[in-house]
């Protein structure tokens, strides 16, 4: 399966830093049905728009409408409940209006949580409401024998940059008890950072994918979350395997080569 991240798409004729977001993802998006066009899903963990805009929104709905790949799309926080559901609304969503999802593939289950809070203090980080966690608990409880993969926008993890950590998921502990309690969790996927990032939550595995469009640079120091450099994009293939998931990250926008052999000396 696919998993694309921080799309951040903005009306036509619209730029960050220099870059058309649009333009971007169509290229990673292209690259990846080229590439695998047999993967079961493809799953895009939030900050789908840049402002939450019903334009932005019209506009992503054109770039999917021929992916032949089933999508789930999931909130960050710069996306708006609202909007996205009136664009797109066959996306499925809890009884609280929450668009979180479980799907079975080959003896796994993806969760996708909706971490999304448009009250947020700071505007920006993450939360889980009892509502959504009991929600995860129901699906946790129903997965029987399969393997866990969670989805979310925010990681359950700091990641070094302390103005990122700064607007991370508040309550991040309390998922990481109720995963490692049902104790059949393979990985965490998330988004947010807009950076290649590996680390574990109590133990649990977490993958931070880049954006398709603009990444965070190497920001150990700083304040601000919005520091943008114009570096390669790239999606996630995720291999679900029956011990566990191999997770792979492919950069796209790079100069087109053909691979080529190398004969030992």
């Amino acid at each position: 399966m696919l998993v694309f991240t921080d799309l951040h798409i903005l009306p036509e004729g619209e730029t960050l830093i220099g870059l058309d977001p649009a333009a971007r993802f169509a290229q990673a998006l292209a690259h990846a049905l080229d590439n695998h066009p047999d993967a079961a899903r493809i799953v895009i963990t939030g900050d789908l728009t840049h402002n939450g805009a019903p334009a932005e929104y019209a506009r992503l709905r054109t770039l999917l409408s021929r992916c032949p790949i089933p999508v789930s799309l999931m909130l960050g926080n710069h996306d708006r409940r609202a909007a996205f559901s009136a664009a797109f609304p066959s996306m499925p969503r809890t009884s609280s209006g929450h668009y979180q999802q479980m799907h079975d593939l080959k003896g796994h289950r993806l969760i996708l949580l909706d971490t999304l809070d448009e009250d947020a203090p700071d505007r920006h980080s993450g939360w889980l409401s009892p509502g959504r966690m009991r929600w995860l608990d129901n699906a946790l409880l129903g997965a029987g024998d399969r393997l866990i993969t969670v989805f979310t926008h925010h990681p359950p993890i700091d990641c070094g940059f302390p103005a990122m950590d700064r607007i991370g998921l508040r309550n991040r502990d309390a998922l990481t008890d109720r995963l490692r309690a049902h104790g059949r969790t393979a990985h965490i996927i998330s988004g947010h950072i807009h950076r290649s990032i590996s680390g574990n939550a109590g133990g649990l595995p977490v993958t931070i994918f880049k954006s398709p469009c603009h990444q965070a640079p190497m920001m150990l120091t700083g304040d601000d979350v919005h520091l943008s450099i114009d570096e390669p994009g790239a999606y996630g293939i995720l291999l679900l395997t029956p011990s566990g998931v191999i997770v792979h990250s492919q950069d796209v926008g790079l100069p087109a080569t053909r691979p080529q052999s190398y004969a030992p000396r």
